[in-house]
């Protein structure tokens, strides 16, 4: 069985981007960059104050103190959007507020509350700013230099460079169409929950998660439905998910009687690798339909959702064109023994809290593959490597957040208001 990492590695290998498609800047969130920025224009395109205050040169403050401020003569103001209209000379100060342009001649800001606010005669009494308080032209970005990178995720802080670069539109990765559905006699939709109610089927909940996974990494889930067990079903549902750009299905890569998914697929197509040393998740195939990659999920509604957060979020970025598809993991404390597995990387639910520059994790209760509370209740996956014997608590051990780890924030609000 293949481990975590080179499971990966198969599968970001095996994709290759869809294609791109040209978008206003104000529909850009979340998408992912096609090529390089080039800024055109140099930002800021003047020196200007970091603040509000008198713009100064450095020697005029030599020795100002509170008893003995330096009196200066204010030649002019200049506001934000105005520009100075005299080099400022020795003994002279220029009113400027934060953005103006810095006259010519000056070399530093000096904040407005280590002055008397003076009009015509400013008064300084702190010599703390000589030589600060000015951006230079150039600071943020010069004409010709690559702003933003093919493969950027386009969040707040990217739109807002590409809005001042004059980016209007914008070239991204077009959102992979990702094709889902599942197979099982007992799954219905959420619109037939009267049979749930009556003892006689359960919902089919892994497409509702891996629908949100794929369009929260920015895909386009096409929700093919639930198949029964029955081979000829279930390869009509893989035959019309093979004009999508990436087939995902849950349950059938077992060894079951009923489990269709990896035969047909070999049929179809081709089978890469069935089954990784990962508990829960185990059961992960990838391949093939048609040319079309397909991965296969297991059926255990926990197993697809982490499956789906591990291997489906990546391959949908990295489809778009991403650089960085993984969440970055963080260091966590235990606070409970956990007995490790021979041969097999555990992936364990956990709540985080944040205590003295670190984070401590628990245990979200069970950690059986079917128990939905344990990972609706978790913050991050705990990844446990494989081997004998227990980590005692305090040992530290490799933390991934989970999307919309809203709990997690919480506690670290109250904890450090605490």
């Amino acid at each position: 069985m293949l481990g975590l990492e080179e499971a990966s590695e198969r599968i970001l290998g095996a994709l290759r981007a869809v294609g791109t498609e040209s978008v206003a800047l104000g529909e850009a969130q979340g998408r992912i960059l096609a090529g390089d920025v080039t800024a055109t224009v140099t930002l800021p395109p003047w020196d200007n104050s970091a603040m509000d205050g008198y713009a100064v040169r450095a020697a005029d403050l030599e020795g100002a103190t509170r008893d003995r401020p330096a009196e200066l003569r204010v030649i002019e103001a200049v506001p934000a959007g105005g520009f100075p209209f005299r080099a400022l000379g020795a003994g002279e100060a220029t009113r400027v507020m934060t953005g103006a342009p810095i006259p010519e001649g000056a070399d530093c800001v000096v904040r407005i509350e280590d002055t008397d606010g003076g009009e015509r005669i400013v008064r300084v009494h702190d010599a703390r700013d000589a030589g600060r308080n000015v951006r230079p032209r150039g600071e943020d970005v010069r004409e010709g230099d690559v702003a933003l990178r093919a493969g950027t995720p386009l969040g707040p802080a990217a739109l807002a460079m590409l809005a001042a670069l004059g980016r209007a539109t914008l070239e991204v990765g077009r959102s992979p169409r990702v094709a889902i559905f599942g197979s099982g006699d007992e799954l219905v939709p959420v619109e037939r929950f009267a049979e749930v109610r009556e003892g006689r089927r359960i919902v089919a909940s892994n497409g509702y998660a891996i629908a949100a996974i794929v369009r929260a990494a920015g895909g386009v889930p096409v929700d093919l439905g639930v198949a029964p067990d029955d081979r000829g079903a279930i390869q009509a549902l893989f035959e019309a998910a093979a004009r999508a750009d990436l087939v995902v299905t849950s349950a059938g890569v077992s060894v079951g009687a009923h489990d269709h998914s990896r035969a047909i697929v070999e049929q179809l197509g081709a089978v890469d690798f069935w089954r990784i040393a990962a508990r829960p998740g185990s059961q992960l195939a990838f391949g093939n339909v048609r040319g079309t990659p397909w991965l296969g999920l297991p059926g255990n509604p926990v197993s697809a959702i982490i499956t789906g957060e591990l291997f489906v979020r990546p391959a949908v970025l990295r489809m778009q064109g991403a650089r960085a598809v993984h969440r970055a993991p963080m260091p966590a404390t235990l606070t409970t023994s956990i007995a490790r597995a021979n041969g097999m990387t555990q992936l364990l639910r956990a709540r985080l809290v944040r205590d003295r520059g670190g984070w401590r994790a628990s245990l979200t209760g069970s950690q059986s593959s079917g128990r939905l509370a344990s990972i609706a209740d978790a913050d991050a996956l705990l990844v446990i490597p494989p081997g004998g014997g227990s980590l005692a608590a305090g040992a530290v051990v490799a933390a991934l957040p989970l999307a919309g780890a809203g709990p997690m924030l919480e506690r670290l609000s109250t904890s450090l208001d605490a």
